[in-house]
C-alpha cells in the first residue's frame, strides 16, 4: 500500500534529482510566493481605494464663500441635519453631502440630460444621448440660469460650490465608479437645472402618443383611437382626429423604435403619485394632515435623499433630489407640500414642409432652419458628429431616425424660454401658507403638476406650469406646421385649476383629471383613470378623526378596484380546462388585494397582461399605441366596448388565459396554488448604467418580494416580465399640528455607494411600512462633519 502522497514522490524523484531542478523550484517557489504576495497587494489596494470612497463618520472640511461653519450631524440612517446660519450656507452644505453620498448619482443624472452618456458607456447609450442632443436640454439649462431671479441664481451657485468642494477633497475617491472613470468634472450651476428639465421632458405627454396614433392612422378608424384612451362618462369625447398622409405613418413608427421608452434606463412612466389633505374636521388633532408618495422609476440609488436643514427662523424636512439644492418634497415648519402628475398636454408634434434643402414653409415664407453641430463622444468608438435641425416650433425629431424623410419637429412647454422653475421652488420652500404657496406655484413653470399644499389651517391644491394655448384644438395626432395649430399663449396661475379650502374639507388626485370638463382651458385630450383615488377616497370616508398613522397605513393599501370591477367578466367565462380552469377558480372569493402571498393577483395580472396584448393584435394596433392598461380593458369588458372583441369577449379572454398559465407554468411550476404574487412581483432597485456589467450589475441590483399592483395605492408598477419597477420611492405624511411628528421614509437607502452599510438599509422598512420621523435632534448621531469657509 502506498502512502499519501506516495505516488507523487515517488514519480518526482528522478526529476528532482536531475542536476539544477533543485535551484529551478526554489526559485519557482520564490517565484509564485511573490505572485501571491503581489495579488494580495493589489487586492488590498483595492479594498484600500473602496473604502477611501466611504465618507468617514468624523470630518472637516472647508467650501469657500460660506459666511460661518456649518455643523451637519448624521443619524442613524444616515440623513443629516444642517444646521446652518444662511440658506446659502445650507445650499453649499446639502451640495457637500450630496456630493458625498451621490456623486455618481449626480454625473449620471447630468451626463444623461446633456447627452453625454456615451462618453463612459459607450454606443449602448447613444439612443438617449442622441434625443438629448436633439432636445437641446443643457443649452436651454444654460439659457435658463442667466434668465433666472439674482436670489435663485446665488443658490445654485452656492449649492456648486459645497459640491466642488467635495470633489476638490476626494477627486477620483469620491464615489468608486470614479476609481475607473477619473475625477468628475467641476459641477456647474446649470447642471443643477437639468434635473427640472429632465422631469418637464418625462413627466409631461403626449408626443409619444401623438406619434404612436399616427403610426396607425390610416390603418385604424379615429373613432378607434379615440377609445384606446377611453374618457370618464362626463367627458366628451373629441372630434374626430385629422388624417395626415399615410406616408407620415411610416415616419411616425420608425421615429417611435429608435426613441428610449420606460422602463429603459434614464426614462420615467408617464403616471407618478398620489397625494390627498384633509383640513381640522376630518383629523385627531382639529389641525390639517396631508400625505404624498411619488412614483417614479425605481433606481439603485433611489431618486430621493432625505435631509433637515435648519437655519436662523427657518427648517426644511424631506426629499431633496441630489444636483438640487432645494427640498423638493415636504415642509418648511409653516407648510407640507407633495405634488403629482396632471397629465396636461404640454407638447405637440408639427408635420413641417421642406422648401429646398435648407428651408421650411412657414405663414411669412419660407425660413432657414436653425443649425447646431453636435459631437457625441463614444467610448472605445470615434466621436459621432450630429446636425440638429430646429424650427419655429421646436427640433426636428425626425432627423433621429432618418434627415430625408417628413420633417417631424417637437414643441415642448420645458424647452420654452424663461423656465422659472428653480425661482418657483425657492419661492415654495419660503412660503409660510396656502396662499402663499399658490403665488409660488405660478412661477413654477415646468411641469404641470398638481402641488398640493397644506398649513395649520387650510389646504389646497394648484396647478404648476403653464399650458399652451392653440389655435385650433389638440386633436391627438401629428398636426401640420402651416399655423393652423401654433401655440398662441398661455394658461398659468389661477388661469388653471386650483382649489382652497373645499367645502368637504379633502383634496385627493391620484393623476386623474382634477379639472371640469368644461373647464376653459383645453387641459388634456389623453388622461388617466381614478383607480387609486376611488380607493383613497373610499379610505378617508371610514373615519372622521384621521392620525398620520391611518394615512401611513392607507400608503400601504394594495386593492385593486379595477380588479374587482372586472372580476365578473373573467369569472363568467367557460369551458376553461386543466390549469386554466384552475386558475380561473384562484380568482374565486379573491377581494381584489395584491397581497405577496397568494397566487390570485399574479393570475390576474398576467392574464389582463395578455388579454390587453390579445385585444390589440386583434385590431392591428402595436402595443406602442395602447393607452393606459385598467382604463382601456374596463372599457372593452364594459357593454359599450364588447364591440373590441366581436361582441362576445369570452372566447378571447379563454385564449388569453391559457397563454398566461402557459407561460407562469415554465416559470413557477404546474401547482397553481402554489404559486405566489411576490415570486413574481419583485421589486427591482438597478444603478442604470452598471446593472448589465458582469459582477458590477449584482452588486448594485436589489430584488425584494413586493405587494400592489399598477393600480394599487401602494403602487408597483410592472414591465413585461411582472417585476415591479416603479411606485412610491418616497412617502411623507405630514402632520401640521407638529410638522416634527411627520413620516417619512424612502428606498433603497441614503448611500449611493454600493459598499456603504447605508446604500440598502430602508428597503425592507420601506416594503412594510416602517416609517422615521425628522425631528431637530438625531435619537442617535452616527457621523458628523463641520464645514468652515
Amino acid at each position: 500500500m502506498t502512502e499519501p502522497g506516495g505516488f507523487a514522490t515517488s514519480y518526482f524523484a528522478p526529476i528532482c534529482h536531475l542536476p539544477g531542478m533543485h535551484r529551478f523550484f526554489r526559485r519557482l517557489r520564490r517565484v509564485l510566493a511573490a505572485l501571491a504576495v503581489l495579488v494580495l497587494l493589489v487586492a488590498a489596494a483595492i479594498a484600500g481605494a473602496i473604502w477611501w470612497t466611504l465618507p468617514g463618520s468624523s470630518v472637516d472640511a472647508r467650501i469657500p464663500g460660506l459666511s460661518a461653519p456649518v455643523d451637519i450631524t448624521y443619524d442613524a440612517d444616515w440623513v443629516p441635519r444642517i444646521h446652518a446660519a444662511s440658506a446659502l450656507d445650507a445650499a453649499a452644505a446639502l451640495g457637500y453631502v450630496h456630493a458625498r453620498d451621490r456623486m455618481f448619482q449626480m454625473e449620471l443624472m447630468r451626463r444623461a440630460a446633456s447627452g453625454r452618456l456615451s462618453e463612459i458607456a459607450g454606443p449602448a447609450t447613444l439612443p438617449i444621448d442622441r434625443m438629448m442632443r436633439t432636445l437641446g436640454l443643457r443649452h436651454h439649462a444654460v439659457e435658463n440660469l442667466a434668465a433666472l431671479p439674482a436670489d435663485a441664481r446665488a443658490m445654485l451657485e452656492a449649492y456648486a460650490r459645497g459640491v466642488n468642494a467635495y470633489i476638490d477633497r476626494k477627486g477620483r475617491f469620491a464615489a468608486p465608479e470614479f476609481l475607473v472613470l477619473g475625477a468628475p468634472e467641476p459641477w456647474e450651476p446649470a447642471d443643477s437645472l437639468l434635473w427640472a428639465q429632465t422631469m418637464g421632458l418625462w413627466l409631461s405627454m403626449n408626443w409619444r402618443q401623438e406619434m404612436a396614433r399616427q403610426a396607425v392612422a390610416g390603418r385604424v378608424p379615429a373613432p378607434v383611437l379615440e377609445q384606446l384612451w377611453p374618457r370618464q362618462p362626463d367627458v366628451p369625447l373629441p372630434s374626430a382626429m385629422n388624417k395626415l398622409p399615410t406616408r407620415f405613418a411610416a415616419a411616425a413608427a420608425r421615429l417611435l423604435a429608435v426613441l428610449p421608452r420606460f422602463p429603459a434606463p434614464y426614462t420615467l412612466p408617464q403616471t407618478a403619485s398620489n397625494e390627498w389633505a384633509v383640513d381640522g374636521r376630518h383629523t385627531a388633532t382639529g389641525v390639517p394632515l396631508l400625505a404624498g408618495d411619488p412614483h417614479l422609476a425605481f433606481g439603485f440609488p433611489g431618486i430621493w435623499y432625505l435631509a433637515r436643514i435648519d437655519t436662523p427662523g427657518h427648517v426644511l424636512a424631506g426629499a431633496t433630489a441630489p444636483g438640487v439644492p432645494f427640498l423638493v418634497l415636504g415642509h418648511n415648519g409653516h407648510i407640507a407640500w407633495t405634488f403629482t402628475t396632471t397629465g396636461a398636454d404640454v407638447q405637440d408634434v408639427f408635420v413641417e414642409k421642406p422648401v429646398g434643402r435648407s428651408e421650411y414653409q412657414t405663414p411669412d415664407g419660407p425660413k432657414p432652419f436653425t443649425l447646431r453641430e453636435e459631437r457625441i463622444g463614444i467610448r472605445g468608438e470615434p466621436d459621432q458628429l450630429m446636425l440638429v435641425r430646429e424650427t419655429r416650433h421646436g427640433p426636428v425629431i425626425s432627423d433621429l431616425d432618418n434627415p430625408s424623410g417628413p420633417i417631424l419637429a417637437v414643441a415642448m412647454a420645458n424647452l420654452q424660454p424663461d423656465n422659472t422653475a428653480a425661482a418657483g421652488l425657492l419661492a415654495l420652500n419660503r412660503a409660510q401658507s396656502v396662499a402663499e404657496a399658490g403665488k409660488a406655484a405660478a412661477e413654477i413653470s415646468s411641469p404641470v403638476q398638481n402641488l398640493l399644499v397644506a398649513d395649520a389651517k387650510t389646504i389646497g391644491l394648484f396647478s404648476t406650469g403653464r399650458v399652451p394655448l392653440r389655435k385650433a384644438p389638440e386633436n391627438g395626432l401629428p398636426v401640420p406646421g402651416d399655423g393652423s395649430h401654433d401655440w398662441i399663449g398661455w394658461a398659468s396661475g389661477d388661469a388653471l385649476p386650483h382649489y382652497v379650502a373645499p367645502a368637504s374639507g379633502r383634496l385627493v388626485n391620484a393623476n386623474e383629471p382634477d379639472w371640469p370638463a368644461d373647464f376653459p382651458v383645453p387641459m388634456a385630450q389623453d388622461t388617466f383613470g381614478d383607480w387609486r383615488s376611488q380607493r383613497i377616497r373610499q379610505m378617508l370616508a371610514t373615519t372622521d378623526r384621521h392620525t398620520p398613522a391611518d394615512f401611513a397605513v392607507m400608503q400601504l393599501d394594495v386593492v385593486d378596484l379595477f380588479a374587482r370591477k372586472v372580476l365578473p367578466a373573467l369569472l363568467a367565462v367557460t369551458d376553461l380546462k386543466g390549469r386554466a380552469l384552475a386558475a380561473q377558480a384562484a380568482l374565486r372569493g379573491w377581494d381584489g388585494t395584491a397581497a405577496m402571498d397568494q397566487p390570485a393577483p399574479l393570475i390576474f395580472n398576467a392574464w389582463m397582461e395578455a388579454f390587453y396584448r390579445a385585444v390589440l393584435a386583434h385590431a392591428g394596433i402595436p402595443l406602442t399605441a395602447g393607452g393606459p392598461t385598467a382604463d382601456f380593458l374596463s372599457y372593452v369588458l364594459s357593454p359599450a366596448g364588447a364591440h373590441w372583441c366581436n361582441n362576445d369577449c369570452a372566447p378571447m379572454l379563454r385564449s388569453s388565459l391559457t397563454d398566461a398559465v402557459r407561460e407562469l407554468s415554465s416559470r413557477f411550476g404546474t401547482d397553481v396554488q402554489a404559486w405566489r404574487w411576490g415570486a413574481a412581483h419583485q421589486a427591482v432597485f438597478a444603478n442604470p448604467l452598471l446593472r448589465a456589467i458582469p459582477v458590477l450589475g449584482p452588486l448594485t441590483t436589489i430584488t425584494i418580494p413586493s405587494p400592489g399592483d399598477d393600480n394599487t395605492v401602494d403602487r408597483g408598477g410592472m414591465n413585461a416580465a411582472l417585476q415591479s419597477v416603479h411606485g412610491a420611492a418616497y412617502r411623507g405624511v405630514y402632520d401640521l399640528a407638529n410638522l416634527d411628528r411627520s413620516l417619512f421614509v424612502i428606498t433603497p437607502g441614503q448611500s449611493g455607494n454600493p459598499f456603504s452599510s447605508h446604500a440598502r438599509d430602508f428597503v425592507l422598512r420601506w416594503r412594510d411600512g416602517a416609517t422615521i420621523t425628522l425631528g431637530p435632534e438625531a435619537a442617535r448621531t452616527t457621523g458628523a462633519v463641520r464645514l468652515t469657509p
